[in-house]
């Protein structure tokens, strides 16, 4: 990794290009890991700088963010924390975790049809989900982010699959996401928490830095549409696995479908627009069946990639039908 030189339990490298090793493929606790426990690393540089990456991962707003008091360190455009999305710190299965990310690049990564590294992938998120400007790769908070991303992939070898990472994978619906129906169970099971509007339920007061307690998921202090949560399979899966609050994939309280539904609801409604999309994924196989934004699948809608039903698109990709440059 280009700006953080790992001293401290780094993850085994089994040598890039080659074949893992079968213990390194399907690791002891692949299906039973949890975080590491930070409270135990020393209060040296390393200890120091990876409680810096979790605290700047969890109030990104507080220090990163678009009303902190140095105009120089404004790099977030919104007010959310990287743990809007990434589930107790990095630490919860299909929460999003981080555990073991720092053991899984570089990686090849359709979007950008390029190797990436994590330090780009983290100002992938500074620029969609954050709808920011990237972080300087040589900056304090960089590192300290990717010393934290390491912690998280204490003793994991590389290259291995841990269960539970991502969000849960729903099924595609037979028929088109709904986001009429989806309003009405946004009005049942999230409008306590996140407002009537989207508007999410602030700490404080706008300008004080000091973010949400629970964040806006539209309006102009959320993701912007170039962000992997603008993306209904994607949504439908984090809230699957997550929403309400207090609720794990173990103990799901929406169906598929309602999941679905919301997750239509939530993503058309307004946020502010990454410039520029068209650019992602110059591979156009790469390009998810649900990535609503051109070049669309020909003899397919703008709607049915952005709501559904995905599988007739699927089905075109694969007799080699794909967006056009």
């Amino acid at each position: 990794m280009s700006s953080l030189a790992v001293a401290q339990n780094p993850p085994t490298d089994t040598g890039m290009g080659a074949a893992a090793p079968a213990s390194a493929a399907s690791p002891p606790g692949a299906k039973d890991w949890k975080a590491p426990d930070i409270t135990k690393l020393p209060d040296d540089k390393y200890g120091q700088s990876v409680r810096q990456g979790k605290l700047l991962m969890e109030e990104t707003y507080k220090h990163i963010g678009p009303e902190v008091k140095d105009v120089k360190k404004r790099y977030a455009g919104n007010n959310l924390a990287c743990t809007s999305c990434h589930m107790e710190a990095g630490g919860r299965k299909f929460g999003n975790p981080w555990i073991g990310t720092f053991a899984s690049f570089p990686q090849y990564r359709g979007r950008e049809d390029a190797v990436s590294t994590s330090e780009e992938r983290i100002n992938g998120c500074m620029e969609r989900s954050m709808n920011g400007k990237k972080l300087p790769l040589d900056s304090e908070e960089m590192k300290a982010m990717m010393a934290y991303l390491h912690f998280l992939s204490t003793g994991i070898p590389v290259g291995s699959k841990l269960e539970g990472g991502g969000t849960l994978k729903l099924k595609t619906l037979a028929r088109a996401a709904d986001p009429v129906a989806g309003k009405q169970v946004y009005a049942n099971t999230c409008v306590a928490c996140h407002g009537d509007k989207g508007q999410g339920v602030r700490r404080g007061k706008a300008g004080d830095a000091n973010g949400y307690l629970f964040p806006p998921l539209w309006g102009p202090d959320s993701y912007n549409n170039g962000a992997g949560m603008g993306r209904i399979t994607l949504a439908a899966g984090f809230i699957k696995g997550n929403m309400p609050s207090g609720i794990t994939h173990l103990n799901a309280v929406l169906t598929d479908e309602q999941a679905f539904d919301v997750a239509a609801f939530i993503n058309s409604q307004p946020r502010p627009v990454k410039r520029d999309l068209e650019k992602d994924f110059p591979a156009r196989k790469n390009k998810p069946v649900d990535a609503a934004f051109p070049p669309y699948t020909p003899g397919f809608s703008a709607e049915q990639h952005k709501f559904g039903p995905w599988q007739p698109i699927q089905e075109a990709r694969a007799k080699g039908i794909y967006p056009l440059k």
